[in-house]
């Protein structure tokens, strides 16, 4: 596993981001674990989260992209964050561009979208913090493919969950991969938290045990995709 995931998982731990325990999900899933992108708060936060996007994203993608589009609400901030970290790492300008939830009609900016518009021809990475059920996708890549003759490169999320989206047999992922036809991406899955906070020691404290570990195990036994969760 690369190293910037291995940080990437301890600083969602450190954030409070990413917790264990016992959740009921939006969906009304049972879960032992459960991310909350809103728990990045503070500056040294949003700037480390911006550069582990860009980081995925280069890795995933490379630099043949013009547009970061990030859906209202959360993907937003990381929709601005990432493209200043993509220009601080990689010197390469990234437009950000996002969706209004409710459409402006005053103003020199008003429409449909926040940032830059989108214009024929422009490569497209959407982003998000996770994709569990792929809804914010069915809202927003007409109106991403309807604004301009764009190409939708891919989706890069920061959490893979590896449970299955509303079809009940692959993971929300593969289920917008196959609906849109876009590459889709996570900066880390659960098997690679799983793989790299089992039994290890982190700040003086075991944060996935055997208890836990069949916690997880369990979840996904019901809900998880048909991958591998070690």
């Amino acid at each position: 596993m690369e190293q910037y995931k291995q940080e990437f998982i301890e600083f969602m731990v450190d954030c409070n981001v990413l917790k264990f325990g016992d959740f009921t999900l939006k969906s009304g899933r049972k879960s032992p674990f459960f991310m909350n992108a809103g728990a990045y708060v503070t500056g040294s936060q949003l700037k480390k989260l911006g550069e582990y996007y860009a980081k995925a994203i280069h890795d995933r993608y490379g630099d043949d992209f013009d547009v970061l589009f990030g859906p209202a609400y959360k993907g937003i901030p990381l929709s601005v964050v990432t493209a200043i970290a993509y220009s601080e790492l990689y010197g390469k300008e990234i437009r950000y561009c996002s969706d209004r939830k409710e459409e402006k009609d005053h103003g020199a900016d008003k429409g449909s979208f926040l940032g830059s518009s989108l214009k024929d021809g422009d490569r497209v990475i959407m982003i998000e913090d996770v994709t569990t059920s792929g809804k914010s996708m069915e809202e927003t890549v007409p109106k991403v493919r309807g604004a301009a003759d764009v190409t939708i490169v891919g989706l890069m999320v920061s959490l893979d969950r590896m449970e299955v989206g509303k079809g009940g047999q692959k993971c929300a992922l593969e289920e917008v991969k196959d609906l849109y036809g876009f590459d889709t991406a996570a900066i880390v899955t659960m098997a690679e938290v799983m793989e790299h906070l089992y039994n290890r020691p982190y700040k003086g404290k075991v944060i996935i045990d055997d208890s836990l570990k069949e916690a997880i195990h369990a979840y996904y036994d019901q809900y998880g995709a048909k991958q591998e969760v070690v």
